[in-house]
């Protein structure tokens, strides 16, 4: 192991001082080069390169759209090394990517604007990919599975309400995965990736045009092997590892010249070792903490043994000598994941001006995983524990008694299984010579469970009950782990119409000042029932999770369940100006209102919290679009200012209900005031030389923020006795980075006559310090602060080495090692589980990479 760790700390500069080498020597000649270039970027244009985008639901130039929109060209996706979620941080102007406190590190959730995903909530930010929402667990804000960054023709982030085209849960803003589509030129490429942590990844597409505009194909897939980079020393694996592969195969089919039917079938599976929480310490002596709950006994080991709080000290004590590249876990965590779809797209031209369109998917969707998220031997928080140590394995920290571990549990299904279907019918068209254009449409979507879910959880076995089961003789406590299941089916059916006006079809002097509105209407339904208990001492009873009551273990799956049913309906709509002063100076300005739907909360406590309501925001903002040059130098200049008013903010928290003792969770509401700004620029010093970033700033605080608790709390206004209103509207606001920035360079110039091109890119981005918890302030949760972080990301490619078809290239991302938190658990406070971990981000990576293309790639 430790010849290992060292093998890895000498090589990890190799790549990041050649490429800084060869930088030097590659923007120097593209400098003095410029003269030259110069003539032939005017004959090309000049210009900066344009991205078409689907924003508006038609293909648009990014710069004739008013809406906030990065985009991503495929080489820029592999320049900045972005292959997965995680990988777009910083990237993208009010943009926060992670797995937000979960219990696996696949599940990467996004935020704009501080709109995003809360606790069994839906997204805020809606993923689509060809056009299609991808399926969403309950347990895990996870949207779809691994592959999907791979062979796309762009990836673009809409910030701000998306509602009236995109539909519901899309308050934040979209994501848009456009796959490429075959075309009538045979060809593909392949690629392959070594590095370090055994880096082994495997890329390729092919296209085959069967039959000449008629009949193309598009085949597609990938596999990534990797190394983990967290070490558990208790079961000898590396954790944070990957390992997964997908395939995708997209068909065009034109029967007519006046009919295009695009189907596209996908499917991937992952399989890791799970996320290494790095245990960072227990609520011992704070309040309602472990020794107030007279889990342990504040005398030491000498006096009380495995009673003693020192048990739980020693824990944390071996955990911060470890460091954070390793960790000792109690459960052999695993997360897998399993996804497939057909999304099929059929456009009926009416007429030159007149499409009729039909999308239509159906896609399936399954998560399992376990994972320790205290992050020790003990069992403060063990989920799906179906592997423990064998007897002897580990001790009881702080003491030398060796443990055995009776309380396996599997449930013995997935944790979310789900099956989703969408259907939708549009109709696009134009009119007045084009001045105006229209999209009419009606949407269905349903998402139900395929089978059955289920979980189990160990929590708050005191230290000295470890491993104990029900059955085991000679303790006062066990622990057993519950059992649940349980499932939510969410119907949503909506119609829609958008359409933009050109003033210059009543007056030539208003031409390019353009009107937009659009009108949604939305009807959601949501059903689900839960069904949770923990087998008590003996195991012929059980205790009820909902309310208390204790049950027959024979009849518990009966007794222990509880239904609800939520229906709601909204309306979200848009008006917009936006006006071109010159061909590519483009205003707008625009207030748009946008809804997410509410849900169904599987772990009640109350029966009036066993569903939550939608929330809403409406969002005023301006902006404009400019490209334009100084000196013959072509400049690119967004900017985007926005206020939005955020009404009934779903929040979830821990929640008890004193009269039976039930304890589980509540997703409470909030109001809000967010504003911000938003700029990307970037500029053309020469040809071959490209230089660009992003900025923003965003300042969210709540309006109206409080509760009415049960048990006491400690809010704003300072303790709160039980019955009285806690105010949190001091609180920071979660997920939301106050200052973002990047700065990226970007050259290219030729290697010789028919030798190819040198590329160069170099990326550095900022994000400074968020917020994480959802309702505790800063005091009561060490580490909700995320520390501000910057990554350095560096590639070298030569292109098309001597007319070969072949591209190499190196590659480093986190060039400096740059060590970082990405997740915090947000449960130490009184009344929480007592104990604090954390997930740090990926440390430097860096490889070699080969590319070949053939045919009309």
């Amino acid at each position: 192991m430790s010849s290992e760790i060292r093998r890895r700390q000498r090589l990890p500069l190799l790549a990041t001082s050649m490429m800084a080498g060869v930088a030097v020597n590659l923007l120097a000649p593209a400098a003095f080069a410029q003269t030259e270039a110069q003539p032939q970027a005017e004959e090309q244009g000049g210009g900066i390169a344009d991205i078409i985008v689907t924003a508006n639901r038609r293909q648009e130039r990014n710069q004739d759209v008013p809406i906030a929109i990065t985009a991503f060209s495929p080489d820029r996706l592999e320049q900045q090394g972005i292959a997965k979620e995680q990988d777009l941080q910083a990237s993208v102007p009010s943009l926060i990517v992670g797995p937000n406190g979960q219990g696996s590190r696949d599940a990467q959730s996004f935020t704009i604007r501080g709109q995003g995903a809360t606790f069994q909530a839906s997204p805020g930010v809606v993923v689509y990919m060809n056009e299609v929402p991808l399926p969403a667990g309950i347990t895990l804000s996870q949207q779809g599975g691994p592959g999907n960054f791979v062979d796309l023709e762009n990836l673009q982030v809409l910030s701000g309400p998306q509602g009236t085209l995109f539909g519901r849960n899309t308050t934040g803003g979209a994501v848009l995965l456009v796959p490429k589509k075959p075309t009538n030129n045979f060809g593909g490429w392949m690629k392959g990736e070594i590095g370090n942590y055994d880096r082994r990844y495997v890329e390729g597409a092919v296209n085959i045009p069967v039959i000449e505009d008629k009949l193309l194909v598009r085949v597609v897939g990938a596999f990534h092997d990797r190394d983990g980079y967290t070490r558990d020393v208790v079961w000898n694996k590396d954790r944070d590892d990957e390992h997964w592969y997908s395939g995708r195969i997209g068909v065009t089919f034109k029967p007519t010249e006046t009919i295009e039917n695009y189907t596209m079938i996908y499917g991937a599976k992952s399989s890791n070792n799970g996320s290494g929480f790095v245990h960072k310490g227990y609520n011992i002596e704070g309040a309602g903490g472990l020794a107030q709950l007279g889990l342990c006994s504040n005398t030491p080991v000498t006096a009380s043994g495995p009673f003693s709080c020192d048990v739980y000290r020693a824990a944390t004590a071996r955990a911060d000598a470890l460091g954070p590249r390793q960790t000792a876990l109690g459960v052999d965590i695993f997360s897998r994941t399993k996804t497939w779809g057909i999304t099929n797209t059929t456009d009926f031209e009416l007429g030159d001006e007149l499409t009729l369109r039909n999308i239509a998917s159906f896609q399936k969707l399954k998560l399992d995983y376990a994972y320790d998220s205290d992050g020790t031997v003990l069992q403060q928080h063990d989920v799906d524990p179906n592997r423990l140590p064998a007897p002897g394995q580990v001790v009881l920290p702080g003491t030398n008694i060796p443990l055995t571990y009776y309380n396996e549990n599997d449930p013995g299904f997935p944790r979310d299984d789900l099956k989703q279907f969408t259907e939708e019918l549009q109709l696009q068209g134009s009119t007045l010579e084009k001045q105006l254009t229209y999209t009419v449409g009606g949407f269905y979507y349903d998402q139900r469970p395929s089978g059955t879910q289920a979980g189990s959880a160990i929590v708050y076995c005191p230290a000295f009950a470890t491993g104990t089961d029900v059955d085991t003789p000679g303790y006062p406590v066990v622990c057993p782990g519950n059992y649940s299941t349980y499932g939510t089916t969410q119907t949503s059916k909506a119609v829609y119409a958008q359409a933009t006006f050109d003033f210059g079809a009543v007056s030539s002097a208003l031409e390019s000042l353009r009107l937009t509105g659009g009108y949604r209407h939305t009807w959601d339904k949501i059903r689900g029932y839960s069904t949770a208990y923990l087998p008590q001492i003996g195991g012929t009873t059980a205790k009820c999770s909902s309310t208390g009551t204790i049950v027959p273990i024979g009849t518990a799956g009966a007794d222990c369940t509880y239904t609800a049913e939520l229906n709601s309906k909204a309306s979200t709509w848009l008006i917009g100006l936006d006006y071109k002063v010159v061909r590519d100076v483009l205003l707008f300005g625009k207030v748009s209102r946008g809804y997410k739907a509410g849900g169904f909360n599987q772990q009640a406590v109350f029966t009036n919290t066993r569903t939550f309501q939608p929330e809403t925001v409406t969002s005023y903002e301006a902006g404009f679009k400019a490209d334009f040059r100084v000196a013959d130098v072509p400049f690119r200049l967004n900017t985007s200012a926005y206020l939005l008013d955020y009404k009934n903010i779903q929040r979830a928290g821990a929640d008890f209900n004193p009269g039976s003792g039930a304890g589980g969770a509540v997703v409470r509401n909030a109001d809000a005031r967010i504003k911000g700004v938003e700029v990307e620029a970037s500029m053309q010093p020469f040809q071959g030389l490209e230089i660009g970033g992003n900025f923003s700033h965003t300042d969210a605080k709540y309006k109206k923020y409080e509760y009415t608790t049960n048990t006491g709390g400690f809010g704003c206004n300072g303790g709160v006795a039980p019955g009285g209103t806690v105010d949190l509207s001091c609180l920071p606001f979660q997920y939301v980075s106050p200052y973002i920035w990047s700065i990226h360079a970007n050259a290219t110039m030729p290697v010789g006559d028919d030798m190819g091109k040198l590329n160069f890119f170099v990326n550095y981005s900022h994000t400074s310090r968020q917020y994480t918890d959802p309702g505790n302030v800063p005091a009561l949760q060490p580490g909700a602060y995320l520390e501000a972080f910057g990554l350095l990301n560096m590639s070298l490619d030569w292109n098309d080495v001597a007319r070969s078809g072949f591209d190499v290239g190196l590659f480093v991302t986190n060039a400096t090692n740059k060590l970082y938190r990405i997740s915090n658990t947000n449960v130490f406070q009184g009344g929480g589980l007592l104990y604090q971990s954390t997930l740090y981000g990926e440390p430097r990576m860096y490889g070699l990479r080969l590319k070949y293309r053939f045919g009309g790639e």
